[in-house]
């Protein structure tokens, strides 16, 4: 059974982050480039690989320049080949930069919430609530780190 690239799984991410943030269904998506969900489904989880003209076609849709979708990239992706199920560790797993699940900005919860807060319009309103956000955050993280040192 055949890998994903490294590079798909994040050109993937990165697509499914900006629809996400935008607010925008896979229908949505889909429609506006001729496709069903399903195909933007396995765009985003990497299984299949995005052309240029596609991507550049997603770039505008989702109103971001096409280097959009390689930001961020981890510097080690472009070292190996996706691997063949053939018992070795392949891309993805457990202890690799792609390890999705742990990473917050690829969350919903995390992308709805920048959502939401980019909703409020008074500035000074969302500036109080991002420092009420970071002050709650600290005392947790000090939380935590004073119940280690016990």
């Amino acid at each position: 059974m055949a890998r994903s690239h490294p590079v798909d799984v994040h050109v993937g991410a990165r697509m499914r982050q900006r629809r996400t943030l935008l607010g925008m269904s896979q229908e949505k998506l889909g429609t506006a480039v001729g496709l069903t969900f399903q195909q933007i489904q396995k765009y985003e989880r990497g299984s299949n690989r995005i052309g240029s003209s596609r991507l550049y076609e997603f770039a505008k849709v989702l109103d971001v320049p096409v280097s959009y979708f390689f930001d961020e990239m981890p510097s080690n992706a472009l070292s190996g080949r996706p691997m063949s199920g053939r018992g070795r560790k392949g891309f993805g797993e457990a202890g690799t930069p792609f390890e999705q699940e742990k990473d917050p900005l690829i969350k919903r919860e995390t992308l709805e919430l920048v959502r939401a807060y980019y909703k409020i319009r008074e500035g000074r309103v969302r500036k109080r609530i991002f420092e009420m956000v970071k002050a709650v955050g600290a005392a947790s993280h000090a939380e935590v780190l004073g119940g280690r040192k016990r």
